[in-house]
């Protein structure tokens, strides 16, 4: 029996997830996941107004203790963040962070030239290629800026969005920006998230997929946590085993977990 650890879940304490924090833990147990990141939002100053990725601390520190303790012994609650940037809020960022105790941060890039990536006006009108090459300059700007996360979460989201034909991220297309984007995180000490996401969008693979994420490798990537991004129990480590035979042809033989904000690797 495979056990898995999901690095990346979403939860009533994000503006866009109705799954309670105990319909998360039981699913999760159901689901032969020994380790769960909790990972809300807080997304500063995102552009779409319907949707507001504030972040209670408090209650939600509170929620995950009392979850901590219930399910003692049955699974392992991680407390994380996923912290949406910006170029002009990146220090907002760093304060809200500051003397609070996540053990995981997920820095992801939802929204470029205020524009939110989820919708139809970042693509119109621009080509494939120009959508992609400014997304991935406002990433790499924002990850030598912002320094206080662990992995980048979805790292060719577009992917996910974007209204193009073809929808792939190829490293032969876009490898100058992905090459510094990759080693700008490792020579800090920092990773990439597998999202499995990709399978539920119909694209047929994680986020990033097999090409990208032997790229990473080969550089001397490292660090590589696994998430599903479920926003409901059915999605909870969505297609994992699929993601560790991905790992495994990309040539880890690991994955990462951070149990005290510090990486420790599990064999896989």
């Amino acid at each position: 029996m495979k056990l898995f650890y999901d690095y990346h879940v979403h939860t009533v304490f994000s503006e866009d997830s109705s799954m309670g924090m105990e319909e998360m833990c039981l699913g999760a147990i159901e689901r032969n996941i020994v380790e769960i990141a909790v990972t809300d939002h807080l997304d500063i100053d995102y552009p779409d107004r319907d949707f507001q990725f504030d972040l209670d601390y408090a209650a939600y520190s509170t929620a995950i203790d009392h979850a901590r303790e219930k399910y003692h012994g049955r699974l392992n609650i991680i407390k994380g963040i996923e912290i949406g940037l910006q170029a002009h809020i990146l220090d907002e960022c760093a304060a809200f962070l500051e003397g609070k105790d996540f053990q995981f941060v997920i820095a992801s890039v939802h929204a470029v030239s205020g524009m939110d990536l989820s919708g139809d006006e970042y693509y119109r009108q621009k080509t494939k290629k120009a959508a992609y090459i400014e997304y991935l300059e406002a990433l790499l700007a924002c990850i030598k800026n912002f320094k206080a996360f662990n992995v980048v979460g979805h790292v060719d989201l577009l992917r996910r969005y974007g209204s193009y034909r073809d929808k792939s991220m190829k490293h032969s297309d876009f490898g100058d920006l992905l090459d510094l984007v990759f080693e700008e995180l490792i020579s800090t000490g920092r990773g990439l998230e597998i999202n499995t996401s990709g399978f539920r969008y119909k694209l047929q693979s994680t986020l990033p997929d097999l090409d990208l994420l032997k790229r990473y490798r080969e550089l001397g990537g490292e660090i590589l946590t696994i998430g599903s991004d479920a926003h409901t129990p059915h999605h909870l480590a969505y297609y994992f085993s699929a993601a560790y035979q991905v790992v495994k042809k990309a040539g880890f033989d690991y994955i990462t977990r951070f149990p005290n904000g510090e990486p420790e690797f599990v064999k896989i």
